[in-house]
């Protein structure tokens, strides 16, 4: 996604996300379950892995009361499903590049229906490092734009909290990070009270590809059917969207 595109995607993607709310808040339980087991603690405060995930719940709207269950869940659960993080990369439709990230209790599952979708859309499962090259892991935040905004100043806070970059667009801000950095960015900025609408930690492509308006509608099926799937969490593309 890139330029004035980026807002009909964002649009198009948050009445999805309402339509399918109850999806989306059972992947963001699943990684907070990951997120608790691999990082060794309930505390965000210790547990940076916990604390981007949780900044990502509160972007995608999801309760309080929910985060929290799901954390005590995870902390005293020690039965609950072991889960694994797993991340396949490969081609889809139209030689788009993608990463999908996936937690999973069962790989096998998992690996045939990812396996499954790239094919039946006409791409292919590669190995790993066959697309990663072209992405680079960062912290991302949107911001939304409105009369209230001093850019000048929300800049200088995105910046001095240790951001990368500040780009301004007509409609919306983004603000990229290091991993690192992310959650100490991204709490200077909702600090601001400002709107948020979007922030985690993603893969961000560096060689993009143009898609006529039909390859659009191939990709945006390939991507739905992976979001349909339990298991995958997160997916990236380094297509170019324009929504023509």
């Amino acid at each position: 996604m890139s330029g004035h595109s980026k807002w009909a995607n964002i649009k198009r993607k948050k009445e999805a996300t309402d339509s399918k709310r109850a999806n989306v808040f059972s992947k963001l339980g699943k990684e907070l379950t990951v997120a608790v087991k691999m990082g060794g603690s309930p505390d965000p405060n210790v547990n940076r892995k916990l604390r981007d995930v949780i900044a990502k719940c509160k972007a995608n709207n999801m309760p309080n009361d929910n985060i929290n269950r799901c954390i005590q869940k995870a902390a005293g659960d020690a039965n609950s499903a072991n889960y694994e993080e797993i991340t396949y990369e490969g081609y889809g439709p139209c030689g788009v590049a993608v990463i999908v990230e996936a937690t999973t209790d069962n790989k096998n599952r998992t690996a045939a229906d990812v396996r499954h979708i790239f094919s039946k859309s006409g791409g292919s499962l590669g190995v790993s490092g066959a697309v990663s090259y072209m992405f680079e892991k960062k912290g991302y935040i949107l911001i939304e734009k409105n009369d209230s905004i001093d850019e000048d100043d929300l800049m200088m806070t995105a910046l001095d909290a240790g951001a990368e970059d500040f780009i301004s667009e007509e409609e919306y801000i983004e603000v990229l990070t290091s991993p690192d950095d992310f959650s100490e960015v991204l709490e200077a900025l909702q600090a601001k009270e400002i709107t948020i609408l979007e922030s985690d930690v993603r893969q961000v492509a560096s060689m993009k590809k143009e898609l006529s308006e039909e390859e659009e509608e191939k990709l945006q099926n390939f991507l739905d059917k992976l979001d349909e799937n339990d298991d995958v969490q997160n997916v990236w593309h380094n297509a170019d969207v324009k929504n023509h």
